[in-house]
């Protein structure tokens, strides 16, 4: 039997175990990534392990989050990142420099190559051909040091494209509508290889969007072949050399085949506040529109932006709107700058933000109060922008520009003849934003500076054989990260200081929550499906650690979050029955005994001591992890077993 272009990948880098869907599998990690939202954590948790030097090809440390500086905090991480990534072997990229995934795909992606990054929109890196997966921290930080990357074997999705894309209609159109298709839970345990005669009339930063949007799924990573657009597209780049041909097999199988004729697509949007909530563009309209948001890792390459610019080029913005552009890259904007489509922008009354992830995470420019915001980016989850009643919809470039003209959410089409852009044969290249490491001799003598916002990394308490937890908080079905951990410019600069963050914790669900669990001291977390989608932020196990949450019970989990709440030695459980979530409320107690004996098995049963009844719990764990949950956490267990 053949194999599929992710088998290839992952046979050539194979480890532990062995290719059958369910099992696990350790991978060797070519590359890492990491952001300054996360990267803090990771390099906290790089230090722990006591590893010298990294040990992959090529690690790199990109500021681009965290970019907003009202005090000293983000400028205190900056540094420690700098000087820790410089000491460590790791390459940095200046804040400015540009969007983690855009910059990498620019300058360092490689097809066939494996990366993980500490952002989950590291499957980025598909559209060039690589095994690009979101990951949490901790688990970066332990293949930096050379050890290897842990997941369950995915399942196989394939994604035939034919046709062509008609006029006004985008990759960000073709994700939308993959996303009506399967849901934001329809990629889970999956890896989505997108192929068909289609894929050749798509370029690589479309092929990008495409493979970023994936997260969104749930899947594990999306992946197209590395093929001639590839080549011409690292040709461009200056970078030929790291072009290989990558193509699944001919008999290759694949547990889903899903078919989509571009030619048929309409322009769409994702409605509040779920990516998956997509409707007909054409079906919006009349929708007053306050802000547009145009960039993030999703749609900022010079393609998307060539396209605004023609779009804006002698008009101006609609009265009420206020329209921000975020280029991807230093590169970006400098062509844009060049060329004169950043002065058609400034012209038509754009606001000009840095290269930088900015309104996506909520960094600044969030919408005014119960505003409707259309946004280029991959997530309109509630409160993400920053304000809780805001209304955002995700759309394609041309979409969001058409609707910041009229003022109005609008179809593209209305506009008329879609513009022709010039895409060049060679992109401006400027490395000098990235600083290299020291060497291994410079390195031994160089301090690690940490300011005063830098607390120490929390620590895992081994796991006990009984546990009886209060509940202390019971949520519904589709939890992302962003609700339980916060971002935005009021929290983001306290990454680094778990104590500070966790005053924010659950605050978009249950303001008291933080209160509750510390006067709680232990306690348990009741979670309805797909508990933890959405950002890899292992913020969102560590705060809950820190304020003793224990066991997450939950109907299902998103990949990411599961692994980060056992890295972090909290025990992740899902409901033998799923109407068991209905019985149980917040300020129940649960009893578990027998947990280390039971955990072999994956099934454990907890009382609920106000009721008296018996949950059947259960979770597929691996050795490793249990030995990880023994041992309090994955960097206990990697002190103790060695990488």
């Amino acid at each position: 039997m053949g194999r599929t272009i992710a088998q290839k990948i992952i046979a050539a880098h194979l480890v532990s175990g062995d290719m059958t869907p369910g099992s696990e599998i350790g991978l060797r990690i070519d590359q890492t990534l990491t952001q300054d939202a996360t990267g803090t954590m990771a390099y906290l948790a790089l230090e722990n392990i006591g590893i010298p030097r990294v040990r992959t090809e090529k690690s790199l440390a990109y500021i681009d989050h965290n970019t907003l500086q009202c005090g000293f905090e983000n400028a205190d991480d900056h540094r420690y990142i700098q000087s820790v990534a410089r000491k460590y072997g790791v390459y940095f990229s200046r804040p400015g420099n540009g969007i983690c995934h855009q910059v990498h795909l620019e300058r360092f992606g490689k097809p066939g190559k494996t990366l993980i990054g500490s952002d989950s929109h590291t499957p980025t890196g598909g559209g060039i051909g690589m095994l690009a997966m979101g990951a949490g921290g901790m688990d970066v930080a332990v293949a930096m040091g050379g050890g290897a990357y842990y997941i369950t074997m995915p399942k196989m999705y394939k994604v035939n494209l034919t046709g062509k894309l008609r006029p006004w209609v985008t990759a960000k159109d073709i994700s939308l509508e993959i996303l009506r298709v399967l849901s934001v839970k329809g990629g889970v345990g999956a890896i989505i290889e997108w192929g068909g005669e289609g894929i050749r009339t798509l370029s690589v930063p479309e092929r990008a969007t495409i493979t970023n949007m994936g997260a969104e799924l749930g899947a594990t990573t999306s992946i197209f072949p590395a093929d001639e657009v590839t080549r011409a597209f690292l040709k461009a780049q200056g970078r030929e050399a790291d072009y290989t041909p990558l193509y699944s097999d001919p008999d290759a199988e694949y547990d889903k085949i899903i078919d989509i004729d571009l030619s048929s697509l309409t322009p769409l949007a994702a409605c509040p506040h779920s990516p998956d909530r997509v409707a007909e563009a054409s079906d919006l309209g009349g929708i007053p529109v306050s802000q547009v948001c145009i960039g993030s890792c999703t749609n900022s390459s010079l393609r998307d932006m060539l396209r605004v610019a023609a779009i804006l080029k002698g008009k101006t913005i609609a009265d009420g709107v206020s329209l921000s552009i975020s280029p991807g890259s230093r590169q970006v904007l400098s062509m844009l700058s060049a060329c004169g489509a950043l002065g058609d922008m400034i012209a038509a009354g754009a606001r000009v933000l840095e290269c930088a992830c900015g309104p996506c995470i909520g960094m600044g420019f969030s919408p005014a109060s119960g505003g409707v915001s259309v946004r280029t980016f991959n997530r309109n989850f509630e409160g993400r922008s920053g304000t809780r009643d805001a209304q955002v919809y995700l759309a394609s470039p041309e979409t969001a520009a058409a609707s910041a003209l009229t003022g109005f959410i609008t179809d593209p089409r209305t506009l008329g003849v879609y513009p022709d852009i010039h895409m060049p044969d060679a992109f401006f290249i400027n490395d000098s934003g990235v600083i290299p490491p020291a060497g291994e001799e410079e390195a031994r003598a160089l301090d690690v500076v940490r300011g005063p916002n830098i607390k120490p990394f929390p620590k895992g308490e081994p796991l006990p054989d009984t546990l009886t937890l209060p509940v202390s908080l019971k949520v519904g079905d589709n939890i992302t990260t962003d609700h339980i951990m916060p971002a935005g410019a009021k929290v983001l600069p306290f990454r680094s200081n778990i104590p500070k963050m966790s005053e924010f914790c659950f605050g978009v669900c249950d303001e008291t929550f933080p209160r509750r669990a510390k006067e709680l001291n232990r306690s348990c977390v009741i979670g309805g499906s797909n508990y933890g989608q959405g950002s890899s932020r292992e913020h969102a196990a560590l705060v809950p650690l820190y304020l003793g949450v224990r066991l997450v019970i939950a109907k299902s989990f998103a990949r990411i979050h599961a692994a980060n709440l056992i890295n972090a030695g909290i025990l992740p459980m899902t409901f033998a029955d799923p109407a068991d979530y209905d019985a149980l409320e917040q300020g129940d107690a649960l009893r578990v005994e027998q947990i280390h004996a039971s955990l072999k098995s994956g099934r454990l049963t907890a009382v609920n001591e106000r009721t008296g009844k018996t949950i059947g719990l259960t979770y597929p764990l691996t050795d490793r992890q249990i030995a990880i949950l023994k041992a309090g956490g994955l960097l206990n267990y990697t002190r103790e077993a060695g990488i």
